[in-house]
């Protein structure tokens, strides 16, 4: 497990004077059937590479994107047939840039755009809703009672007469600010989507769906054939602007952008093996190295292909995990091995070698990786929980390649003799205080106590203060429009166009309130539902709400010529009848058709998180106060309401998820080091990272979300692997009774300048990530390098200053627990 004193393994030139029989039963499996092994190795990636080519599918899901089990989306499930369009929808404006809509050629654009829409696959068609949709319908009181239409004139022609006729039909639908806009230059299409179940198997194709409007809309209309134009994000020149918004949407312009995140990915590769090859100068050491880690990503991704799970943007993320995880085991591996070869050892002997010393803390490390990653199962979000599962898979796969094939395919290639050389030589010039001896000799200064007690106090000082900072980490959005994208990006520009000139938001809360049949028309009901929509609009951002009992206001006051006196709910049920027998033609959306669920909805400024913990804090007051066996008010529906659901999981989830992280590294340290000292030591600058973390977050304006959520817990998986290798074969020092500072200092040398190199060479390739055009992927770039290089100085730095006030003993001997 540990490092070996020298002079315990003999430095063997000769493979006959090794005996093959030695080692565990593991080691004696796989090294003495190297070719049998390999070749199992190559098969397995052929086989796997197949599946990861031909089945695996980016396949994003609204519905995995929600917390199924919480009470606000099992409300929202139980009753979606009955509440069309406050799910999963997309909003598609369409903008004259050089007029108003009352236009011939504008309004023959729109026609092409809501035929077009109308016949997607996956949009739920009886609830579209745009001014080319006969559901969109006028109404006004006359002498001779209500009268009313479809707002397009059924007689529409493209002359003036019928476009005047469509003027007036709009004022008279009272729909400026949600379907046209307050300036007449655009107006909007709401495009509801269907769940997987009616959809199909597979669900909406979110990218198709993405590039339907793109290529048969803006493509056609806005960018008049410029593909340049619209490739550069920018906005086109046309006549016709059209502008987009909701889940679809996002997703694909996500999609869209994950051809360059894999263009960064392949940098990151790149970028880990130049600066390895840089260290070795062993060009077949450092290829071995990237592709053994690469190796574990098509396994990988085949396993999860076979198990039939989909990829998605927000888990794009566990490859280069795995990748990383996979690197710096594997230059664990090299290096002991380069080492031991370059003070004569045969390269055989000296792979089996390094494997007998580091494959127990590699295994123990991949493990705790694995539970850390597994603990994210007990998240109530599926895409998060898809997660879990493919990075475990995927930490388990760096079993057979990187502690496995790596020392096994170094035995066969050996390593370039200017290289063994040179690592001899690094070591030659350490031990004379020259070269790196130096920084070890820096590093070594943390084992006296005024060092060690500075480097303490200054870390425990930063913890505080970023324990304070992270006081303020948020959960949900933090800003307006879609986070996941950068703000100048084409979808947030969008989003702020259609805010600033509609008056109703996308952001829609809803209290469903569910009834026995025919119980939605009861006065008392409508009357509490008419004080819920009264509380909620007393919030700041809330805009407006909308119920049954604005349209039966509305009604009534008509039915008395339109005397506002009767702009009211009335006792009488024949009134409230009637009223919903016209609520049922004109505004179907508000009520089912047994009117056993109306849905009271509330328009908000924007979905940021504080916003939508008041408004809901706000509804459960009311539904507590007010809820009835036979009259049931349901929190939540509507894309706001959707959005404070996940909210609430996550922060809930967020301290639980971290606890369990820390708990299975902790146990999984405690069986490693047997000693709880030592575990403490591995622990407190993993613990010192995940703080920071936070308070970078604070810094930045990162909340707490599905996208990033598990990213801490991620970097607590990365640290582990520094901490345990590092410590471990400290601790074998000083069991064969070397002083801390010369354990240390053997430790350091052997295994510590891996971690300082692999944690360069991790947070170079993922700093980059800083330029992607998708925001939290940059955001992701910077939180990971962030954590690479502390886990690195915290093994560097506060593993020798702990051990002095918890190592110090000079033999430290295994503890019973």
């Amino acid at each position: 497990m540990g490092g070996m004193k020298e002079g315990v393994i003999p430095v063997i030139q000769d493979l006959n004077d090794f005996d093959v029989h030695s080692g565990n039963l593991l080691e004696r499996i796989v090294f003495n059937n190297r070719l049998p092994f390999v070749i199992g190795i190559l098969l397995m990636t052929l086989v796997l590479g197949y599946m990861a080519i031909t089945r695996l599918e980016l396949r994003p899901s609204f519905e995995k994107m929600i917390p199924q089990g919480h009470p606000y989306i099992q409300n929202f499930l139980e009753n979606r047939k009955s509440l069309r369009g406050l799910g999963n929808s997309v909003r598609v404006v369409v903008e004259s840039t050089q007029g108003d809509i009352f236009d011939p050629d504008y309004l023959d654009a729109l026609k092409q755009v809501h035929d077009e829409l109308f016949l997607t696959q996956g949009v739920d068609r009886a609830w579209m809703k745009s001014l080319w949709a006969p559901g969109v319908r006028w109404t006004e009181v006359t002498e001779e009672g209500f009268q009313g239409g479809p707002v397009m004139p059924d007689s529409y022609d493209g002359s003036p007469a019928s476009i005047e006729q469509l003027r007036q039909n709009i004022a008279r639908a009272g729909i400026v600010g949600s379907l046209v806009a307050n300036d007449f230059k655009s107006t909007m299409l709401v495009i509801p989507l269907l769940d997987q179940a009616a959809a199909g198997a597979k669900g909406v194709d979110y990218h198709q769906f993405s590039r339907t409007l793109e290529d048969k809309f803006r493509l056609r209309f806005e960018y008049a054939g410029d593909t340049a134009a619209q490739a550069s994000g920018e906005e086109g020149q046309g006549k016709i602007k059209v502008r987009v918004i909701g889940f679809a949407k996002l997703v694909g312009d996500l999609i869209d952008g994950l051809i360059r995140v894999m263009m960064f990915f392949g940098l990151a590769v790149v970028t880990a093996f130049f600066i390895i090859l840089a260290y070795t100068r062993c060009l077949r050491s450092s290829l071995l190295v990237i592709f053994c880690s690469l190796l574990a990503v098509v396994w990988q991704l085949g396993i999860v292909a076979w198990l039939g799970y989909a990829i998605d943007p927000y888990s794009i993320l566990v490859p280069f995990l795995i990748f990383a995880i996979g690197v710096s085991h594997a230059t664990q591996k090299m290096n002991g091995i380069m080492q031991d070869i370059g003070r004569g050892t045969h390269r055989q002997v000296a792979a089996r070698n390094t494997f007998r010393r580091l494959f127990l803390a590699g295994v123990t490390a991949l493990l705790a990786d694995a539970v850390g990653f597994a603990v994210l199962l007990l998240i109530d979000i599926p895409v998060i929980q898809d997660l879990a599962i493919t990075a475990s898979i995927g930490v388990a796969m760096l079993i057979f390649t990187s502690l496995l094939l790596m020392p096994v395919a170094l035995s066969y290639v050996g390593v370039g003799a200017k290289a063994a050389e040179r690592a001899l030589r690094i070591d030659s010039n350490a031990a004379a205080h020259r070269g790196f001896g130096r920084i070890w000799d820096f590093l070594d200064r943390f084992t006296e106590r005024r060092w060690a007690l500075t480097a303490v106090v200054v870390a425990g000082l930063m913890g505080v203060a970023g324990f304070v900072v992270s006081l303020q980490l948020q959960i949900g959005d933090l800003d307006a429009g879609a986070p996941e994208l950068r703000a100048d990006s084409r979808y947030n520009r969008d989003n702020a166009y259609i805010t600033g000139h509609y008056a109703l938001s996308s952001d829609l809360f809803a209290v469903m309130v569910k009834t026995p049949a025919e119980g939605c028309l009861n006065y008392q009901t409508l009357v509490q539902a008419d004080r819920l929509a009264w509380a909620l609009q007393q919030h700041p951002n809330v805009q407006t709400t909308v119920s049954l009992t604005n349209a039966v206001r509305q009604i009534t006051a008509g039915t008395y010529e339109g005397n506002p006196k009767f702009l009211s709910l009335q006792r009488n049920q024949d009134v409230l009848n009637y009223a919903a027998q016209q609520a049922s033609v004109n505004t179907p959306e508000l009520f089912n058709t047994d009117c056993s669920v109306m849905p009271v909805i509330a328009y908000l400024k924007d979905h940021k998180a504080q916003t939508l913990a008041e408004v809901s804090a706000i509804a459960e007051r009311f539904v507590a106060d007010n809820s009835e066996p036979d009259r049931q008010f349901l929190l939540a529906a509507g894309t706001a309401g959707i959005e404070a659901a996940t909210n609430s999981v996550v922060h809930s989830a967020n301290r639980t998820m971290l606890f369990y992280v820390y708990l299975a590294v902790t146990v999984f340290c405690l069986i490693t080091f047997r000693s709880w000292r030592a575990t403490l030591v591995a622990v407190l600058p993993l613990v010192l990272t995940s703080v920071l973390c936070e308070a970078l977050m604070v810094a930045m304006g990162i909340g707490v979300k599905v996208a990033t959520l598990p990213v801490i817990a991620l970097g607590v998986g990365i640290g582990v692997d520094y901490a345990l290798y590092l410590l471990s074969v400290q601790l074998q020092y000083q069991r064969e009774g070397l002083s801390l500072s010369a354990a240390y200092k053997k430790a350091v040398a052997f295994t510590g300048r891996v971690v300082a190199l692999v944690g360069i060479t991790l947070a170079a390739g993922v700093i980059t990530w800083a330029w992607s055009p998708i925001k939290f992927q940059a955001d992701m770039g910077i939180l990971l390098t962030f954590m690479f290089i502390w886990n690195m100085l915290g093994a560097l730095i506060l593993i020798p200053a702990l051990s002095y006030f918890f190592l110090r003993e000079r033999r430290v001997e295994p503890e019973v627990l």
